[in-house]
Parts: C-alpha cells; sequence; structure tokens
C-alpha cells in the first residue's frame, strides 16, 4: 500500500479521497490554489501545498507544479479525482516516468479509451454494439457532409477529444451541417486545444445508462451494476440515479456482459465507466468510456452495500487483485447535483459567500460537500458544490426521502439548484420513471 498520496485535484472529490485515505491508514498531501485557500479538503488533509493562482491553467492544470509538489512532499502515488488531469495522457505518462503511481489509467489506456473515435473502433474490433457513425476522425467537412448524406439525418458531430458536452452538436437536417461543423471544432479546439472530429448517428430520444466498472493488473474486469445519467441539461448531468427504472433483468445481464467485455478486452486496470445510450427498443449502444472515477459514483455504493470505490480503487493501483464478481443492486439510491446556479435564469452561475448553511440528515441521507457557512465560491471553477444522495429499499421511498432532504436542504447568501431539484422530483415523466435525456426540453420552471 501506499504510504502518501497526493490529491491533484480540489472540492468535494479531493475531500472524498482525503477521508478514504485517513480511513486506510494512509497520509494525504491537498494542492491548491490562492482561491481555495479556505477550502475543506486544504483543511483536512495531512500536508497541504499552494501550486499557483485561481485560473486552471496556472494551477490544477499546471502539471510541473503538481510533480513538484508531489516530490517536495514525498508522495508515492497522484490520485487525479475527476475532471481536470484525470484523463490526461501525458500527465499519467509523468507520474510514472517520476516513479509516481497515478491512480487511474495508464497513459496507453487514456490514448486508446480517451479519443472518442479510438475508443469506438476499439469496441467494434471487441464486438461491443456501437453507434453506427464514421470510421474515426473526418478530415474535411466534404467528408463530413458525404457520410451525413450516405447515413441520413439526424446525425450527432463529436470531437473526439470532448467531454461535458463540449465540441457536440446535433444536426437534424443537410442544411444546419455546416455552421453545426464550424461551431463544435471552434468549441473544442478552445476546451481540449484539439479540433478534431467524428460522426454518429443520431439515437432519438435515448436513455443514457453507463456501467460502473473496476479492472486488474491480471486483466480480470467486474461490473459493479447501472446509473441512469439520463436527465440531463446541455450534455451536463444534473441528477442520477441507480438502478435505472427502464432496466430489466434481461438487459442488465446484456449490458453488464459487454461492459466487462469491452473492459477485458483493452486488460482496463482501475476504475472506469462505460456508457450507452439505449433506444426505446432497449437496442444498446457503446457511447464512450471513461477513464476515471465519476461524480456519480456515490450512488453505486449506497446499493451495492458497504463498497468504498476510491478505496478499491486505490488498493487496484497498489497491485491487489479482484475477485470478478458482478454486483447487482440491493437498494435505490438517487444523487442531486447541487450547483451554484439560478434555476430561474437560465442556470446563470452563482458564485459568493454562503452566509447560512444548513445540510440535511436523518436515515439514508448522505451529503458529499466541501463548502460551510462563510466559504466564499470562486467564479474560477465548475459551480457544483454539493452532492445529495438518499439511499431507500424502492424507487418511491428514494423519491419521498430527496423531496424531505431537500426541503432540510438551507444555503442562504447565493442561488442554487435546490428549487430545480424539488420540481424535478414531481415532474410526472420522473415520477413514473419514463424518461430520456429529452426531459429537460419539456422542463419549466415557471409556475404552472
Amino acid at each position: 500500500m501506499f504510504k502518501k498520496i497526493l490529491i491533484a485535484n480540489r472540492g468535494e472529490i479531493a475531500l472524498r479521497i482525503i477521508r478514504t485515505c485517513r480511513e486506510i491508514g494512509v497520509k494525504s498531501v491537498a494542492v491548491y490554489s490562492t482561491a481555495d485557500e479556505e477550502s475543506l479538503h486544504v483543511k483536512y488533509a495531512d500536508e497541504a501545498v499552494c501550486i499557483g493562482p485561481p485560473p486552471s491553467g496556472e494551477s490544477y492544470l499546471k502539471m510541473s507544479s503538481i510533480i513538484a509538489a508531489a516530490e517536495i512532499t514525498n508522495a508515492d502515488a497522484i490520485h487525479p479525482g475527476y475532471g481536470f488531469l484525470a484523463e490526461n495522457a501525458k500527465f499519467s505518462k509523468l507520474c510514472e516516468e517520476n516513479g509516481l503511481k497515478f491512480i487511474g489509467a495508464s497513459a496507453e489506456m487514456i490514448n486508446k479509451m480517451g479519443d472518442k473515435a479510438s475508443a469506438i473502433a476499439t469496441m467494434k474490433a471487441a464486438g461491443v454494439p456501437t453507434v453506427p457513425g464514421s470510421d474515426g476522425i473526418i478530415p474535411t467537412f466534404e467528408e463530413a457532409e458525404k457520410i451525413a448524406n450516405e447515413m441520413g439525418y439526424p446525425v450527432m458531430l463529436k470531437a473526439t477529444a470532448g467531454g461535458g458536452g463540449k465540441g457536440m452538436r446535433a444536426v437534424w437536417k443537410k442544411e444546419e451541417l455546416k455552421g453545426a461543423w464550424d461551431g463544435a471544432r471552434m468549441e473544442s479546439a478552445a476546451a481540449f486545444g484539439n479540433d478534431d472530429m467524428y460522426i454518429e448517428k443520431l439515437i432519438e430520444d435515448p436513455h443514457h445508462i453507463e456501467f460502473q466498472i473496476i479492472g486488474d493488473s491480471t486483466g480480470r474486469a467486474c461490473h459493479l451494476s447501472e446509473r441512469d445519467c439520463s436527465v440531463q441539461r446541455r450534455h451536463q448531468k444534473l441528477v442520477e440515479e441507480a438502478p435505472s427504472p427502464f432496466m430489466t433483468r434481461e438487459l442488465r445481464k446484456k449490458m453488464g456482459e459487454a461492459a466487462v467485455k469491452a473492459s477485458e478486452s483493452i486488460k482496463y486496470e482501475g476504475v472506469g465507466t462505460v456508457e450507452f445510450l439505449v433506444d426505446k427498443n432497449k437496442n444498446f449502444y457503446f457511447m464512450e468510456m471513461n477513464t476515471r472515477i465519476q461524480v456519480e459514483h456515490p450512488i453505486t455504493e449506497q446499493i451495492i452495500g458497504n463498497y468504498d470505490l476510491i478505496h478499491e480503487q486505490i488498493k487496484v493501483a497498489a497491485g491487489t487483485s479482484i475477485t470478478g464478481k458482478n454486483y447487482l443492486p440491493k437498494m435505490h439510491s438517487i444523487e442531486c447535483r447541487i450547483n451554484a446556479e439560478d434555476p430561474y435564469n437560465n442556470f446563470m452561475p452563482s458564485p459568493g459567500i454562503i452566509k447560512t448553511l444548513h445540510m440535511p440528515g436523518g436515515h439514508g441521507i448522505r451529503v458529499d460537500t466541501h463548502v460551510y457557512a462563510g466559504y466564499s465560491i470562486p467564479p474560477y471553477y465548475d459551480s457544483m458544490i454539493a452532492k445529495l444522495i438518499v439511499t431507500a429499499s424502492t424507487r418511491k421511498d428514494a423519491i419521498c426521502k430527496m423531496k424531505r432532504a431537500l426541503d432540510e436542504f438551507t444555503i442562504e447568501g447565493i442561488k442554487t439548484t435546490i428549487p430545480f431539484h424539488l420540481k424535478l422530483m414531481d415532474h410526472p415523466d420522473f415520477v413514473k420513471g419514463e424518461y430520456t435525456t429529452k426531459l429537460m426540453e419539456s422542463f419549466s420552471m415557471e409556475d404552472e
């Protein structure tokens, strides 16, 4: 086991990792920008190193500063969390070159699965169902136009380096393709420094269902059941639940086997997520693989019993083998992402000082957060400030519990998405479990 782990991240995920390190007897090192000096992850780590000014490019994305912080604190491993450098092949390789264990995918795995066009080609070769689309990167707009005409509209343009909805455009007719092509490439180049694109047939009104997997150094993998991430706004997840209300026992078996097959075909080591689009007829298609821990990992931990995914991730990185046993859901869990945003004003970010904070509690309630009363939310980073997770024996009970917990959750001084989540819990399609990625198109915060 490692002696000291540096966490190359911030906020709730950094605190989440630090807590597990403390429980298993491993020392932790926090890194922080000057904007995060008062964050809880800095307070609770065994050591903390300032790595630069607020902009991510000068702090959390500055590889040389993070490696230097690991060297001066004698850390022997780096946990990247999610976002920032978690799926950066160059950083993974840099850790290896400096004698540091990267608690995540190897550079080879990230290159193979992090690039979406490469990942699809890999999955096709492994026999995993994929969405019909181009064979790899499209070099020119003329080629994109030709493929779209042959495939038939609607189509989806995607950046190979994309994530968080950036570099994605749905195109419903030929006349829209050029504008979408130019816009997606510009957005991807700005966000990822890479404007390579590929094209897929658009699966209309799909369910977004992902399987949590874990693999070890022997090449063996298992899955920990599924999560439904279909409640999205502009391809950004807002609410996740596990298991999926759309799932059947037969479909779970088929998709779980495909997820494990996808992982074992590349001898994947570590935790990851295999994401699928599922149509109304329950045909499923590989979409992408995330080679990191996910924001929504807590609901998987909640439904399969006493399982700490961060602990398992660290153990696998340290050389422990898994049993190979697949896990099935025993409970139902829902996660609401509490963002510092104004849902009544097009989800406009709302940084500022939290004047009052009261978090819900009671049976089956979990809050993962790094904020507290008096904490100043910086404007430089992602707006998520907490994850509210509820767990019950049935989906109906979980929804009731979530409504109670949201009612108790008090945050004053900033705008948050709590009112949105309360309204969503009463939305008839959500209550019935009959929703897809199109749900937010018919959702309004205006009073009925």
